[in-house]
């Protein structure tokens, strides 16, 4: 089965609350926690407080809190502490091999992104570390962006290489071309507008659950 991981980025900011209940109550499989620090990319959003009130909310969901930061290693302690599941942070970052070990030393499931440009084989020497594999569909810090087709193809080869993990895609993603997605090896589609703007987000959940 196919999983879905809506993103908060695309939720009400003054609702969200709101937005975790949504996310349970659509059978959502994770929540994606988006952590930008307007260096690594151009934006910036949610820090480990908002993650912290969502734990205590709702400890049951499965918090997929990505790191789009430069120096990640200096925030995995908080993330963690915070009520993170997943921690996934990108190659491109500093200190990458050494975060990937703190995040599995804590206990916690591991991932590494990849920008759009950055080719698949730079994750062949840390594979065996990591529990998933994150591939940005769009280039990071905005939502709405629409996806990169092109982008797939590191799909087919980290599974060609024998990554048995999840791979997960984000950006542009939406029910036109979630299938596409599935056909190539990802099993994890983060969605926010499609998600979150839909009129029935439940049914959303439940047509990528039949992919």
């Amino acid at each position: 089965m196919i999983k879905l991981s809506p993103s908060i980025l695309a939720a009400d900011p003054l609702n969200m609350g709101g937005a975790l209940k949504l996310v349970k109550e659509a059978h959502a499989d994770e929540l994606h926690f988006d952590v930008m620090d307007a260096h690594f990319v151009p934006n910036l959003s949610f820090g480990p407080s908002l993650l912290k009130a969502m734990k205590q909310q709702d400890g049951e969901v499965v918090y997929d809190v990505h790191l789009m930061l430069s120096d990640p290693i200096q925030y995995v302690d908080v993330f963690a502490q915070a009520g993170a599941s997943i921690i996934t942070i990108h190659q491109e970052a500093n200190d990458f091999v050494a975060c990937l070990e703190k995040i599995r030393s804590l206990g916690l499931q591991v991932g590494a992104s990849l920008k759009p440009a950055t080719p698949a084989d730079v994750l062949i020497p840390v594979l065996p570390l990591l529990d998933r594999v994150l591939l940005m569909t769009v280039e990071p810090g905005f939502g709405g962006q629409k996806l990169m087709p092109e982008v797939l193809d590191k799909a087919r080869q980290l599974r060609a290489m024998g990554f048995a993990g999840d791979i997960e895609a984000d950006g542009g993603i939406g029910l036109g071309n979630m299938k596409q997605l599935a056909d190539s090896g990802i099993n994890v589609l983060v969605m926010g507008t499609s998600f979150f703007k839909a009129e029935d987000p439940a049914a959303v959940a439940a047509a990528v659950h039949t992919l």
